[in-house]
């Protein structure tokens, strides 16, 4: 997939980064802060945090407690040699403090300190990249041993981790489509597992591939719905409960129209119930229920 060189981002870290390359701004002299950067040129708070982000990547720049963002000094360390370790651990550090977007080849070469082209000597493209990615995630994470003895603990084994493992990573649901999964073994193996507990229940082939795939979709659709949240977070600047607090008289407004009795009488929500800890008691509940209802069914078939 092309990159974008025009980004606002890319072009103010080349501005400031053309400013100390000739010397209008000086090894300790402080860079223009995240706000000057955005009355100076017009854009989001996060573009600006961007561009001196990239320069902190490159060496170039560093933050002091107390002086904010300045221009580095001093002779640089020598170069640690470029290994695919060395890439993955960077796209990995990306990839959870910014998302899956703020990740691309030129990025990586400029947080490592390599031209862009010698990335492509240990991973042979973004595609490579995503599921080392994957991989290391459920590696840094197995599944226990022994396998839990009961079927319905060793669903709630690997389903709970995997629900971990997205909260922990929520741009892990943008590489783990359940109808195009990736081919990591890794993630492979709880695949494996959940055959493996499923066939301790008496289900028709047909429904056991549907529980197969029912299983995981469940948690990667709440998992999606997690990371949507922390977008809106990122681009509202409005923490779920900050949001509702909008709405909240053209809400009210709709259920006194009486066309929303039940949801009328729901009252105010618990603090929390759609944020991301709502989320965190919502998966819980739908897998118990979900093997509840495996239970059931089993017993019926029968």
């Amino acid at each position: 997939m092309p990159e974008p060189t025009d980004l606002p981002s890319r072009r103010i870290a080349a501005a400031l980064r053309k400013q100390i390359a000739n010397g209008e701004l000086k090894p300790g002299d402080r860079v223009p802060s995240t706000r000057q950067l955005v009355r100076d040129w017009g854009v989001a708070m996060a573009t600006a945090s961007r561009a001196l982000a990239m320069l902190r990547d490159e060496g170039v720049v560093i933050t002091r407690t107390g002086s904010g963002t300045v221009v580095r000094g001093g002779r640089r360390p020598e170069p640690v040699p470029l290994t695919r370790s060395r890439i993955l651990a960077a796209a990995l550090r990306i990839a959870d403090h910014e998302g899956l977007e703020a990740i691309s080849m030129r990025r990586l070469a400029g947080v490592l300190k390599v031209a862009p082209m010698a990335l492509y000597r240990h991973i042979a493209g973004r595609e490579e990249l995503e599921i080392l990615m994957v991989r290391a995630v459920f590696r840094s994470s197995p599944l226990p041993r022994p396998m839990p003895a009961g079927w319905r603990q060793r669903l709630e084994a690997v389903y709970r981790l995997q629900w971990r493992l997205y909260r922990s990573h929520p741009w892990l649901a943008e590489l783990t489509l359940v109808t195009r999964p990736p081919l990591a073994p890794e993630a492979m193996l709880h695949s494996e597992w959940t055959f493996a507990a499923l066939a301790d229940l008496d289900l028709d082939p047909r429904t056991r591939m549907r529980a197969a795939l029912a299983l995981p979709a469940l948690v990667h659709g709440l998992a999606l719905g997690a990371l949507r949240e922390l977008h809106a977070e990122k681009e509202t600047r409005l923490r779920n409960e900050q949001w509702w607090a909008t709405i909240e008289a053209e809400a009210a407004e709709l259920l006194r129209s009486g066309d929303f009795p039940r949801l009328a009488e729901l009252g105010d929500p618990e603090p929390g119930t759609f944020g991301l800890s709502g989320l965190d008691e919502a998966f819980e509940l739908a897998l118990g229920h979900y093997l509840d209802g495996l239970a059931v069914t089993a017993g019926r078939l029968q």
